[in-house]
């Protein structure tokens, strides 16, 4: 029997860009997202996430985001 002590990968990616408008999620430009990476587990995505969201403080427009992206790839979590 084999034991696997490896962590389950969970995928998050970590993005941002300058929006059009506070009130919503909506990008000024979308050629200028800033994709910062794709992460095996929430707490190091969050790691980036505060990073990038430390050096862009005095752009009020400029937003990252972590999308769960191991939500998206299975079919069991969407609640599809």
């Amino acid at each position: 029997m084999t034991e696997t002590t490896e962590k389950k990968q969970l995928l998050h990616l970590v993005f941002g860009g300058e929006l059009s408008d506070l009130s919503d999620v909506q990008f000024r430009d979308l050629s200028g997202l800033d994709i910062v990476g794709i992460f095996p587990d929430y707490a190091s995505a969050l790691t980036a996430w505060k990073a990038k969201a430390q050096q862009t403080v005095d752009n009020a427009h400029m937003r990252y985001f972590i999308v769960h992206m191991h939500r998206l790839l299975d079919p069991r979590t969407t609640g599809l």
